[in-house]
């Protein structure tokens, strides 16, 4: 290529300035190579892919100057990869190890030995690809998985293809499982291929190098925009992928809505053994596959990346349901779907023991990560959103693996044992099992009304702060988003809803299954208050509080529990009331009758839902006076008037009144409700007061 500014097929990031900005220091270019590498999906994804620099140090121990190589650590990501997230080691301790060497049973040990050579005593774990990097000579490495050089790795005749595109510039070695000695077959191939400009591995991925960081980044850029035209012209030369189309997509309207009717019943058999979060995904790269003759053929084959299959499973499940398939009738549905979903944990049980060895890791989840619907789009269930939404994206890379393979030969995949034995390996059981404890609300959905300031927001703030993935709702929804803007998409997501409103809290609760696979906590906190006498109350300051309080409620309950249902996971319904549903006092009969409708409400749903597990509990605030926007208003002042003092006094005021005399925060609520969901998981029914004392509101 005569610009190698110039790319079709992957984005050249480099910026000349920002690199000049870092000078001579290599490690500090060395991670903006890798940064900017891991920006574009199609070169490697999450996680994906190491990469390294060599530099010579001072050793602290003797003054004199060593080589030290700078790489990846353990469980990194090149695209968010810090000084943080590095290993840094003796070369030539690492060389060393050669003499200890004793062949492919002594891997997993070799991995302990890394440590024995590390330089920085700040390092991250080394990986087992470090010796993979050690054993080259070059300063600049990087070793990436991009879609276009996996789908000639994975092709059935790789080498010869290898030859083609890039004559004798590029060595090839044959897939094996990454560790040591795969590292001393990179130093032969090398050897026997001086001047070559990088290696193929077999079905697993490519090694480019140069002695700068930016040479290495235009290598790596290069071979893989190389590989990419030669595909895309054999594409262009058969006409067809994955054997023309089977099915026609339905139009991308009816595909969110049979997605987000189908999604909860996927979630509930997908978290038979773990409760599972959702992804789903419709790009025209996954229709495109799901929808093709060869569909049948190619998904039993599983992936051929190591990456991709540890985060996508064996294998995908595909499901045979007519895209038509009318989903009213849930339980006529999980007839059509318990089959699949047991047979799939079938053959996974039957894949672990016909593969196992004596030392294996016990079976783990059988249940699918991947499932297709052809026609609709691809689902995806994992711990939680960040693994799933990754678990999606790396599948969408293995479509375009053998899109491509399929186009210049024929995709092949690794044997099942060689599966198997990546995905039982000890040293990754050894990442999992070290991996922290998660936290009391991993796992579950959480949607909290009224979410955007406020009582509403500290409740949402638990809910992410122990783990749950969230949805932020209130009428205003710059406000919802402004309070989500602190978290990433994989935590919160902000969702207009006003709660009077049945097509709105449909679509919220729709956006919520799509976004996150169902749901498991309802939070209703969205409200208002309205201080005023008898005759001063007003026929739309009534409608306005039991729209909002108790309608809002029941409709939440209504489309939150249809959901529930169909995971068959249970789950928790908390509503936000007030002291005043128990207390009667002047000046506020619309709100205090609201406010005990909503109590009685919530016990009448405890009493049906007991039965699917369901449990309804109530959390009654008073005098939440700071932080709370109720108090904004005129609501502020009509206590005020009720309680013949002034605005400013309140705080004083209610904080005096309650038993233990302490002021009662937002925070404080939230705790309230995140005891109901997370702690009382045996209570439903139930009144918590939340007020720091109130004995006329003692619950009786």
């Amino acid at each position: 290529m005569e610009n190698v500014k110039t790319f079709k097929y992957v984005d050249y990031l480099w910026d000349e300035e920002k690199a000049a900005s870092f000078g001579d220091d290599q490690v500090a270019l060395f991670l903006y190579r890798s940064n900017i590498l891991g920006a574009d999906l199609r070169i490697t994804n999450y996680g994906g892919g190491n990469t390294s620099c060599k530099t010579i140090e001072k050793d602290p121990l003797n003054n004199e100057e060593v080589e030290v190589m700078w790489v990846k650590g353990s469980g990194g990501d090149i695209g968010t990869l810090t000084r943080k997230g590095i290993a840094g080691l003796y070369t030539e301790r690492l060389r060393n190890l050669k003499n200890v060497y004793g062949g492919l049973a002594d891997e997993d040990r070799m991995v302990g030995l890394f440590d024995h050579c590390i330089f920085d005593l700040e390092s991250k774990a080394p990986s087992i690809d470090t010796p993979l990097h050690g054993l080259l000579p070059f300063k600049h490495i990087d070793h990436l998985h991009p879609d276009a050089l996996i789908a000639v790795a994975a092709a059935k005749d790789s080498e010869a293809i290898t030859k083609e595109i890039w004559g004798d510039t590029m060595g090839w070695v044959p897939w094996q499982r990454p560790g040591f000695d795969l590292g001393l077959q990179l130093e032969k191939c090398l050897a026997d291929n001086p001047g070559i400009r990088g290696i193929i591995l077999g079905s697993h991925g490519l090694f480019t190098w140069a002695d700068t960081s930016y040479e290495s980044y235009i290598n790596s850029l290069e071979v893989i925009e190389m590989a990419s035209e030669y595909i895309a012209k054999k594409i262009e030369e058969k006409g067809e992928v994955f054997g023309g189309q089977k099915v026609e997509s339905l139009p991308s309207d009816d595909r969110k809505n049979k997605a987000a009717q189908m999604m909860p019943l996927l979630r509930g058999l997908a978290s038979s053994e773990n409760r599972m979060v959702g992804h789903f995904t419709d790009s025209e790269v996954v229709l495109e596959y799901i929808n093709s003759h060869d569909l049948e053929r190619l998904a039993p084959l599983g992936t051929s990346c190591p990456d991709h299959f540890l985060r996508t499973k064996i294998q995908p499940l595909v499901l045979t349901l007519d895209k038509n398939e009318d989903l009213s009738d849930c339980k006529a549905v999980l007839e059509k779907l318990n089959p699949l979903f047991e047979q799939y944990r079938q053959e996974y049980k039957d894949y672990y023991e016909t593969c196992k060895h004596p030392n294996s890791p016990a079976m783990r989840d059988p249940n699918p990560v991947i499932v297709f619907y052809p026609g609709v789009g691809m689902f995806s269930f994992s711990k939680d959103k960040q693994t799933t939404r990754v678990a999606n994206e790396f599948y969408v890379n293995a479509i375009n693996v053998m899109r491509g393979a399929e186009a210049i030969s024929e995709y092949t995949s690794l044997p099942r044992q060689e599966a198997f034995d990546i995905e039982y390996w000890l040293l990754e059981e050894a990442k999992l099992q070290r991996m922290p404890k998660e936290k009391p609300l991993s796992r579950k959905i959480a949607i909290v009304t009224g979410a955007g300031g406020g009582i509403g927001q500290a409740i949402a703030d638990k809910m992410v702060a122990e783990g749950a993935v969230v949805v932020f709702t209130d009428l205003n929804y710059e406000a919802a988003e402004s309070v989500t803007a602190k978290y990433s998409k994989d935590q919160a997501i902000a969702v207009q809803c006003d709660v009077t409103n049945e097509q709105d809290i449909a679509d919220a609760f729709k956006e919520t299954v799509l976004a996150f696979g169902g749901v498991d906590i309802l939070v209703h906190s969205a409200g208002l208050a309205i201080s005023k006498s008898l005759e001063d109350t007003t026929i739309k300051d009534w409608d306005l509080l039991e729209n909002v309080l108790v309608k809002g409620q029941f409709l939440i309950a209504k489309n939150g529990t249809e959901i529930m249902k169909k995971q068959n996971l249970g789950g928790d319904i908390v509503n936000i009331a007030s002291k005043n549903g128990l207390v009667a006092g002047p000046n506020n009969v619309a709100y205090g009758t609201a406010k005990a409708a909503q109590q009685h409400m919530t016990r009448l749903l405890a009493a049906e839902l007991a039965p699917d597990k369901i449990r309804v509990n109530v959390v009654n605030p008073d005098g939440v006076i700071v932080g709370s926007k109720i108090w904004e208003g005129s609501w502020a002042e009509g206590r005020a008037k009720a309680n013949g003092i002034s605005v400013e006094e309140l705080p004083a005021f209610y904080a005096k009144r309650n038993l233990l005399n302490e002021i009662i925060l937002p925070e404080d609520i939230a705790n309230g409700v995140f005891a109901c969901v997370a702690i009382l998981d045996k209570t439903t029914g139930n009144i918590i007061n939340v007020d720091g004392g109130m004995a006329n509101a003692f619950p009786r």
